[in-house]
């Protein structure tokens, strides 16, 4: 009668060459029996299943991955992790690619345009596949990545069907909040400009553009201002002597900047001046007053990111570019002109 090996506990993790030793066989038939492969002869790969059974052994999800040639982990590429409407967008991303399995590993570019080709070439080799989020990058500079990173996805930028896109449509939902303010009254609305270099600016540019030809009787005043916090507090000086009666700014980032600032000069919101943002981050229900805004349903919009990069990941992508419709928030800080 042959005495069954008493089992241990190792003193040391139990590697694949432990289970090739015991099971007497290679660590290549080890290596396809912990992975499936089903060219292995079934009695050998049940002698192996039961001594990795026996010696407690858990395999490298590294070394698996490697072997496989796939990581389960993809990369999302962010121009500003400070900005909160990237988290909720992210939010999104992250859980629905965790439904599926993967892990998500983020880059920040720090607004750094020129740093995104290369950032995004490091974060595809140490991942499956790539999410763009809104990068700042030259579209030539974008065209010429794409096929560089693929599988990838990018979001608020058109790709020429080169690859899977999402967008918000900003062009559309400028025009609703500024019909908005004008259903107030307000005939001379100021717009906080942002980032010269981000498609979200150059589609609410447009909207606007086309709203001053159409409402000839409305004047609509361009503010160079920028994407944070401190742009839209530090606005004030120029906003004031605009003279509007109601301001657009470029997010709810540089709106609640504002807000703060208004705060500390004494001046009333809505009653002296309407304020209103885009992106309905989660801070803008919770401001003083809560702020009117365009609502994009971020976390949702994230999902179906995952959703297209997912896609190019198969034989089947998704290259038809998904857009979404902002809704209107109205919310305290806007009314009627007086």
């Amino acid at each position: 009668m042959t005495a069954k090996r008493a089992r241990t506990t190792p003193t040391r993790e139990t590697t694949i060459n432990d289970i090739a030793r015991v099971a007497g066989v290679s660590k290549a038939t080890v290596s396809r029996v912990v992975n499936g492969v089903s060219t292995v002869n079934e009695e050998i790969a049940e002698r192996v299943r039961a001594v990795i059974k026996e010696l407690g052994y858990t395999p490298s999800q590294t070394a698996r991955s490697l072997s496989l040639g796939a990581s389960r982990t993809v990369g999302v590429l962010l121009p500003d992790l400070g900005n909160p409407m990237f988290h909720q967008v992210l939010h999104g991303f992250n859980s629905a690619a965790a439904q599926d399995g993967y892990h998500v590993v983020v880059t920040d570019a720090f607004e750094d345009a020129d740093a995104e080709p290369e950032l995004a070439r490091d974060l595809r080799d140490r991942t499956d596949a790539v999410a763009l989020f809104s990068p700042r990058m030259t579209r030539e500079n974008l065209l010429q990545l794409l096929p560089r990173v693929s599988p990838v996805v990018v979001f608020n930028r058109t790709t020429g069907k080169n690859a899977g896109s999402v967008l918000i449509d900003y062009y559309e939902g400028i025009l609703l909040l500024a019909r908005h303010l004008m259903e107030l009254g307000h005939r001379r609305i100021a717009f906080l400009a942002g980032p010269t270099y981000a498609r979200a600016n150059w589609e609410r540019e447009r909207g606007l553009k086309d709203l001053r030809t159409a409402e000839p009787g409305v004047e609509i005043i361009d503010v160079p201002c920028g994407h944070s916090f401190e742009d839209g507090y530090d606005a004030w000086p120029a906003l004031r002597a605009t003279g509007a009666t109601a301001v657009i700014a470029y997010n709810d980032v540089v709106a609640l900047g504002l807000l703060g600032r208004l705060s500390e000069e004494g001046i009333p919101v809505p009653g002296e001046i309407s304020v209103a943002g885009f992106d309905d981050i989660p801070f803008s229900r919770f401001s003083s007053p809560s702020l009117t805004t365009m609502t994009s349903r971020l976390a949702e919009i994230g999902a179906h990111i995952w959703e297209v990069l997912r896609a190019e990941m198969t034989d089947d992508p998704i290259r038809e570019p998904m857009m979404f419709l902002p809704e209107l928030a109205i919310r305290a800080s806007t009314r009627a002109s007086s």
